[in-house]
Formats: C-alpha cells, sequence, structure tokens
C-alpha cells in the first residue's frame, strides 16, 4: 500500500499547485483564527477550485459549529473534515450524517495513557491522526514543530487506518514511517521556512523522501 502523504496548512496558490504536482495525496487547508496558517473563508473558494480533483482537500478545524461547516462546505467543497478539538465521537457522528463527508481525527500524544481514547474514535473516524500534544499554554493543538516519541505506536493495533504527524520533515520521515508502520504522515512546519510560510522546495523535498520510504 502506497503511503499517503498530506501537506498541511496551505494558504497560497504556489505552494498548493507544488504539493499536488508533486504527489500529494491530501491538502489541507486549517479554518482557526489562532494558526498562522488560517485561511480565510472567502479564498478557500479559489484554493479549492485550484486543486480540482488531483488530490483530496481537508477542511481542519477545532470545535467548529455548523455555521462554520456549512461555510467551509460552501467555499471549499471539502472531500474530508479534519478535527483538531475536543470533538466526541457523537459529534463526529454527527457531522458524517449531516455532510456525508469522511473524518479524520487527531489525537494528542505524549505518553502510553494517551492512547486510551484511542477505541472510543477508531470505530467512527475514518483515520486516526496522531500528532504531538501541545504544552499547556499553547494557542493552538497542533503546527508547532514538535514530535513525541513514536515507540509508542510500534505494535498498535486498532481498527482505523492512522497518519502521523508533528515534528516531521523530509530528514526523518522514513524514520516515522518505519517506527510507527503509519498508513501515512501529515506535514505543516516540516515544510515551511517560518510559521504558516509554506517552501515549495521542501514541500517537494518532503514529497521524495516519503516516496522513497516505500
Amino acid at each position: 500500500m502506497s503511503v499517503i502523504v498530506k501537506i498541511c496548512g496551505l494558504s497560497t496558490a504556489d505552494t498548493l499547485e507544488a504539493a499536488i504536482t508533486s504527489g500529494a495525496d491530501m491538502v489541507g487547508f486549517v479554518f482557526f483564527p489562532a494558526s498562522p496558517r488560517h485561511l480565510d473563508i472567502d479564498f478557500a473558494d479559489s484554493l479549492g477550485r485550484q486543486v480540482r480533483s488531483r488530490a483530496a482537500k481537508v477542511a481542519l478545524t477545532v470545535d467548529a459549529d455548523d455555521d462554520l461547516l456549512d461555510a467551509i462546505v460552501e467555499q471549499l467543497r471539502p472531500d474530508w473534515f479534519q478535527f483538531h478539538g475536543s470533538e466526541s465521537p457523537d459529534r463526529l457522528r454527527s457531522i458524517k450524517r449531516i455532510y456525508g463527508l469522511p473524518v479524520m481525527k487527531a489525537l494528542p500524544v505524549s505518553t502510553a495513557a494517551d492512547l486510551a481514547a484511542v477505541n472510543n474514535y477508531a470505530g467512527v473516524a475514518d483515520r486516526i491522526l496522531f500528532d504531538a500534544k501541545p504544552p499547556k499554554d499553547a494557542t493552538r493543538p497542533g503546527g508547532l514543530g514538535a514530535s513525541f516519541d513514536w515507540e509508542l505506536l510500534r505494535n498498535l493495533d486498532i481498527a482505523a487506518p492512522y497518519l502521523v504527524s508533528g515534528g516531521i520533515s523530509a530528514h526523518n520521515v522514513a524514520e516515522a514511517l518505519l517506527v510507527t508502520k503509519a498508513h501515512g504522515v501529515d506535514v505543516s512546519s516540516g515544510v515551511e521556512t517560518a510559521p504558516g510560510v509554506k517552501d515549495v522546495g521542501l514541500i517537494q523535498e518532503f514529497i521524495r523522501a516519503a516516496r522513497a520510504s516505500e
């Protein structure tokens, strides 16, 4: 099975095009004002039309209400929702029923105890994303460039396919996949020169490295 490669936090036409033409399977757009990668809803239509059907469009939100999800669906027409907040399994079920879209649920990991919640979501979410748990004073739940102990995922057995994120770059993506046996990787800060500033060359390098690990 090919590794799923997702480039997240895209907000410009040139970096989006680089991700798609380099072979990203999924391209992510962040709708969360506290993030430096936040995408204005009015610009989502333009980027969504640029993608067409060349990659799966993923809308990332944090505890979004239905009004925001409605606006995202109208403007971006996403293929997936990705949730990084405290959304419950019941909330995910409701969203899937309302919008008819697959969902990915991010779960923060720091210690083995953090994996206890996995089975609550694995039967509902179509994919799980394991990310590094943010520090208590963080203003956003991800995209901080921090990693977690990938050994925690070794021999993991859950019902849903899973991706790994957090502190991953072209230099360590092969190791991340080898240790975690994840079905894919999700990168944001690892292809940036500054928070929210994606780099075309880093995107291309990351995707090449991820594909080489296959």
